[in-house]
């Protein structure tokens, strides 16, 4: 088992707690925040120019809905299995989703994000690139950037691979070997892909608590494994082994944080002296597993508020109010975890660091 160092703290989706999620302002706001990386979510336009969105239907995080001029391209597809309505960012050209507006995606938890609706446009990746460039021009460690792909199977049906367009992206803006990338994704064959297209830095892999990736599921249908198969410790040491293949191997997994947490009573060993012990959740042994087969592991995504935490650190009966939060991110970051994701990154930060 690895010796355990603190975790790096990494914005998820910029710091969108305070700012709509995939914005200039929320990205910024996570490197001022202390962020040690940003993760944007990856999709396509319809002229292949990589867009950061959460999904690639954009109505709940855009005000697409009002533009008039966009209301025929309102349509129902499939998306991995799920059937969606709305508006998707393969149908329109850059130049089209570039006159768009951010909209904070949960207002209901919210609000003080919200008052930001209509500030900034939509980002390219290659905004996000300059301006992960800026944040390291200070002092300090260089930021990181942990780019996560999209509905890659879905994307390269439409004759958008993702993987291509990335390593064109990254060429283009001299990135090609730069120190702090990661990409990751819920399906692994586009991993697979990156290195095979010569992609040498970091792959992650992530991993739902339930279901099965998409790859699988095009491939083979109703039978196809489960994630599940892959958190078991074959699973775990098919992942981190090089011997099949040095493509098909991965650098990290990224699970949810319910995968890290079980039932039991908590040991003290894994606190200091000013965190108290909770006996309704403790860590797994999955960090463990995943290390001793050469895995490192991050999970997503710390948030303090009472409708996103476990029934066990909510306090009060207001959804968006801050439940026991600072508890519930003290066990996570002292679990063992190389990283994790946060939307308030500065609470992950000072939680990390003592503060």
């Amino acid at each position: 088992m690895r010796a355990r160092t603190a975790p790096m703290v990494i914005g998820h989706r910029g710091a969108p707690g305070y700012r709509p999620e995939h914005t200039r302002g929320s990205y910024e706001l996570a490197f001022q925040l202390g962020a040690d990386a940003v993760e944007p979510d990856i999709v396509a336009t319809k002229d292949g120019v990589l867009v950061l969105r959460h999904e690639n239907e954009i109505s709940s995080t855009t005000d697409v809905a009002e533009r008039g001029e966009f209301a025929d391209r309102r349509t129902t597809k499939e998306v991995d299995g799920v059937v969606q309505t709305g508006w998707f960012t393969e149908d329109f050209t850059w130049d089209e989703l570039s006159s768009l507006r951010a909209r904070e995606r949960i207002p209901a938890l919210r609000q003080n994000s919200s008052t930001f609706d209509g500030h900034y446009p939509l980002l390219r990746l290659r905004d996000l690139l300059e301006i992960v460039e800026r944040a390291g021009d200070g002092p300090g460690r260089a930021p990181g950037l942990v780019a996560e792909l999209k509905h890659a199977t879905y994307f390269e049906a439409a004759g958008l691979p993702l993987d291509e367009l990335l390593l064109a992206e990254f060429s283009e803006a001299g990135w090609t070997d730069a120190a702090g990338v990661v990409v990751e994704s819920f399906e692994h064959t586009v991993l697979v892909k990156l290195h095979e297209r010569g992609f040498r830095s970091r792959r992650v892999y992530l991993l739902e608590d339930s279901g099965a990736p998409a790859d699988r599921v095009a491939a083979l249908g109703s039978s196809a494994p489960g994630y599940d198969s892959d958190v078991t410790l074959r699973g775990l040491y098919a992942l981190g082994s090089a011997a099949s293949s040095p493509a098909a191997r991965v650098d990290g997994i990224s699970v949810e944080t319910s995968q890290v947490l079980s039932s039991g009573s908590v040991s003290m060993a894994l606190f200091g002296e000013d965190d108290s012990a909770d006996v309704g959740a403790v860590t797994s042994d999955l960090v463990d597993l995943a290390h001793s087969a050469g895995l490192a592991v991050f999970c997503w995504t710390l948030r303090p508020e009472n409708g996103m935490l476990p029934a066990e650190f909510r306090t009060g009966e207001v959804d968006a109010a801050w439940g026991d939060w600072r508890r519930y991110f003290s066990i996570l970051l002292h679990s063992g975890v190389d990283g994790v994701f946060a939307d308030h990154p500065d609470l992950a930060v000072a939680v990390r660091d003592g503060r």
